[in-house]
């Protein structure tokens, strides 16, 4: 199951490669099913099909909008977004109680590379963060009022973060003073 934390669907996308600073990232997308998983959870429509160049297609557009959200892009991610976008995106139908979203890979690229142009040509493209807990390298959207946010989700990497700090400083405060030099012990 993956999760959806970013705010946005193209910031999602990235995340499908997990504590990217590591050493060893964790790689979510490994075969072409989990690709059509993902794009179902997303809300892109259930059994879109995805071969392996479909998977290849889908990792390299994660990439590139990891690369421009993170400002680190290459002089050919922009046209290779674009190129993405031109596609035409995928369709949606109101079912009369939701809306389902129709169409091929494609247009699922489509649909995410012009989520992304819409997000890092927009109002809240400065609002684009990485997660600080240490363990995480999510991007997420802050959508906050005073926008300082600084954790992808309160209950995972913002408690954790906070429950750690509270430990250490218990533990720092638990520690007894030593006795200086020269004072007799106590």
């Amino acid at each position: 199951m993956f999760t959806f934390l970013g705010g946005r669907r193209c910031l999602d996308l990235t995340t499908t490669l997990q504590v990217r600073h590591r050493e060893h990232p964790r790689e979510l997308l490994t075969a072409p099913a989990d690709v059509t998983r993902w794009l179902a959870e997303a809300g892109y429509g259930p059994g879109i099909a995805v071969d392996d160049d479909g998977l290849r297609r889908t990792v390299a557009l994660r990439e590139t909008v990891n690369r421009l959200c993170r400002r680190a892009a290459r002089e050919t991610d922009r046209a290779e977004l674009n190129a993405f976008a031109a596609r035409p995106p995928l369709v949606p139908h109101w079912t009369g109680s939701a809306v389902e979203y129709r169409g091929d890979l494609g247009q699922a690229l489509s649909t995410l590379a012009r989520d992304a142009i819409d997000l890092l040509t927009g109002p809240h493209a400065a609002r684009v963060r990485e997660c600080a807990h240490p363990d995480c390298s999510r991007l997420f959207l802050d959508a906050s009022h005073a926008g300082r946010r600084r954790w992808c989700d309160m209950t995972a990497c913002g408690t954790k973060t906070k429950s750690a700090g509270y430990r250490q400083r218990r533990r720092v405060a638990d520690v007894p003073d030593a006795p200086s030099l020269g004072s007799p012990p106590v």
